[in-house]
Formats: C-alpha cells, structure tokens, sequence
C-alpha cells in the first residue's frame, strides 16, 4: 500500500464529508472557505518519523529453558493467526526482557517506549507468568483475581483484549485458556457481570471510573468481584502520561485504595510514552520513578524505569556525504531492491538518520521532531515505500514507518454585516 496516496485519499475523503452539510450561496464566503482548504488549515502537512528497530531480548523459548518463565509461556506467547493458531516463536524486545527481569524479582516499575513497541506484552508476561506458576503450587486451584489492568480509555482496553485473545484463546480455544482474562467496563450486559462475579478471571480489564465503582458500589456483582480480588498480585496503569491534574489525584487516590483494600505489596506497572524529555538520562528516570511513586503511592526505583534500546538497521559504514547522497538521488530509488543492499545504500543511511534516530547520550533514540514530507523530500518518500516492500527473511520491512496526519474539525464562518464587496469574513470566532 502507498501510505501517502492512501493519506491524500484520506484528506480527499474528509474534505468531501466536512463541506457536504452547507451550500455556501455568497461568492465571498465561499472564496474564503476554498482558500482555507486549499491552505490546509484543517489538514496541515502530515509529519513522519520511523519505527525503530529494537535491540533483541530473547526469545520466550530461551527464557523458559532458562527457567526465568514457566513452560506454558512458550505455547502461550508466540506469532499466531488464525490460519495459524500453533504460531511461531517470539522474540522479545530487549526492554520487554528488561520489564519481566524485573518483575521476576517482585518490584514495581513503568516501562516508557514509544508506540509500537509492544508495551503490553511487558506486563502480560510476568502476570501470566505468576498466575500459572502460584496455580501449580495451588494444586491447580484457581485462586481469584491476580491482576488489575486499568485502561484510561475503553478504546484501549477493547484493543488489547482482542491481544489476549490472540494469545490466550488461539490455539487453546475459548473457555480453555490457559489464564483467563474479562473486560469490566460498563460496556458489559449484566449476564456478563454476572458471569464474571461467578467465576472471575485471572485478569481484569477495565478503566479508571469502574474500577472506582467496583471498589464502592454496594451491588452484589461488584462485591463478589472484591472478595474474588484479595491479595491482589499487579496493579497496571497503562498510559500514565494521561493522569494529570486532578484526574491524576484521583487516579493516585484511586491506586492507595486499591492496594489498602486488597494487598499492601502488590507489584505496580506503569507504561507511558515519554513523561520527561530534559536533562541526562538519569534525571529523566529519576522524575519519571518520582511521579510513578506518587501516583501508586508504592516506591518505584529509579533504576526501574525501563526505556527503549534501539539499534540501526544501515551499516555503519555507510556514506552519507554530498556526493554519495547526490548520486544516490539522481540515481532514483533502486528498483526491488535487497535488505542487505539498502544497509549499505547511502539515502538509507541518510533516511534513518534523519527522520529515525539521533544520538544522544551516547545512545541511539528516537529522533525527537518528526519532519514534513515536504521536509523529507518527494525523492525521499518514494525511496521509503521501497524501503518498505523489502523485508528481511523475518518479514521485517527493512523501514517500517508511520505517517501522522492531524485533521482539525472546519466549524464556523464569521462575517460583519455589510454587504459582500465590503464585509470582513474570518474562520476564527471571538
């Protein structure tokens, strides 16, 4: 797919819905509105930046054999599609590794990464982990609600249920899993509250505002689900950036309740995209641990907030001067090309350099302003769409990158009230 003919289709699209609600009669008017368009105020130039590649971890096969996960981890966690339920082995993201390290020794922490670098599987690991471990030694009694997951918003949480059921339900079969797992939002029918105080998963999905009504509603469902969540093993709050102000009191609050009513000691998660963005490295963690801390009202060590580890995909060696990059672009984007050919072609180079990574610190991270496509360049664009149809003998695009495109809504059209040839017509209302 060509993501920038899709992304102009997009705004195509959007401007067609947007002006299909008003017929504008006066000539001015309708000037002033074509020209907003045409300006892209409501669909400024889109920005884009690349998916990093990841420093590995291991694979979840080595971190069974290790005995760092229980077996069952390595039927759980893997590559799996529907034609596919058996899937592939997975290979962990060195911070993935890092988070579960540090779950194994029974201390909070908050994994921040950017998007798309599996943040949740940073968590439902060592919770499935701990729940299919504490059964064995149970006897294979189920022993209650071991988790609480809280979303900021149920678009969230539907999304990464549909992520358990991919590893829990594929290849198992629905009411055989493994570890359990439910959604308890408000979005449910009461048969399906019901059932879940009846007989209550191993994890528990929800948001903020539930989670509160479950902690002080008197109805039967929601005390059942409280006896079901003593001793408590994880809290998560995922998305952290997101609780500020005096939602973020609340959430703090919130969060003390929780571990007062159901376990002092359970382990606290955190994911969040970048909180802090000044200073070294150190301070960075240092501020991001603070706020964990206060929000969980549990210590969060510094040394456990994880970030990302990225590493580049070119070689090393490859030329980015001026005159490699002037042949490189007077010669065009190479025709099917080889991932092994783009690590050393030197627009590759100068494309991850630019628009993926920088160095900071002595590390490599994500490059911290996106550009235009203007910016990039029209050469440019077309030299990632090969990138992109270049896979490794993983499937892996040698660039895997993302487009953001803001549209804001078009609302109101102001005028004074002299006639047409005279009148002042502006967009921004007082």
């Amino acid at each position: 797919m060509d993501v920038f003919a899709f992304r102009n289709a997009v705004i195509d699209d959007y401007q067609h819905f947007s002006r299909s609600f008003a017929k504008i009669r006066a000539e001015d008017i309708s000037r002033t509105i074509d020209e907003a368009y045409a300006d892209g105020r409501f669909f400024p130039e889109p920005l884009i930046q690349l998916n990093p590649n990841f420093v590995k971890g291991g694979s979840i096969d080595e971190l069974v054999s290790e005995g760092v996960l229980d077996a069952e981890c390595a039927k759980i966690f893997r590559l799996k599609t529907p034609q596919d339920a058996a899937g592939k082995p997975l290979t962990l993201h060195k911070h993935q590794a890092d988070a579960v390290a540090i779950a194994k020794r029974g201390e909070s922490y908050v994994l921040t990464t950017g998007t798309g670098s599996g943040k949740s599987l940073s968590y439902f690991i060592p919770i499935a982990d701990d729940v299919l471990r504490r059964r064995k030694q149970a006897g294979g009694t189920r022993r209650g609600i071991a988790a609480v997951i809280v979303y900021p918003m149920n678009a969230l949480c539907n999304s990464q249920l549909e992520e358990l059921e991919k590893f829990l339900r594929l290849g198992y079969g629905k009411g055989s899993e493994p570890v359990t797992f439910a959604r308890y939002t408000g979005q449910e029918s009461n048969a399906d509250r019901e059932r879940i105080a009846r007989n209550p998963p191993d994890l528990l999905l929800t948001n903020y505002v539930m989670l509160e009504l479950i902690l002080t509603r008197a109805a039967e469902t929601d005390k059942a689900i409280r006896r079901h969540a003593q001793g408590l093993r994880f809290l998560v709050l995922d998305e952290l950036h997101t609780y500020r102000g005096r939602q973020g009191a609340d959430v703090a609050m919130l969060a003390r309740c929780v571990r007062e009513r159901f376990n002092e000691n359970l382990l606290c998660i955190g994911t969040s995209a970048t909180m802090a963005s000044e200073g070294p490295a150190g301070e960075r963690n240092a501020a991001v641990a603070a706020v964990a801390s206060r929000l969980f009202g549990a210590p969060v060590k510094p040394e456990n907030v994880v970030t990302e580890t990225l590493e580049p995909v070119t070689a090393g060696g490859a030329a980015i001067d001026r005159a490699a990059l002037r042949r490189a672009v007077e010669a065009g984007a190479p025709a099917d090309p080889t991932h092994a050919e783009l690590a050393r072609h030197p627009a590759a180079a100068w494309v991850e350099r630019n628009l993926g990574l920088e160095e900071r610190e002595g590390k490599l991270v994500r490059i911290a302003q996106p550009l235009t496509i203007a910016q990039a360049g029209e050469k440019l664009a077309r030299f990632l769409l090969a990138a992109w149809s270049s896979p490794d003998e993983n499937e892996r695009p040698f660039f895997a990158f993302r487009l953001h495109q803001f549209i804001s809504g078009a609302w109101n059209a102001y005028a004074t009230l002299e006639p047409p040839a005279s009148r002042f017509i502006t967009l921004d209302g007082q």
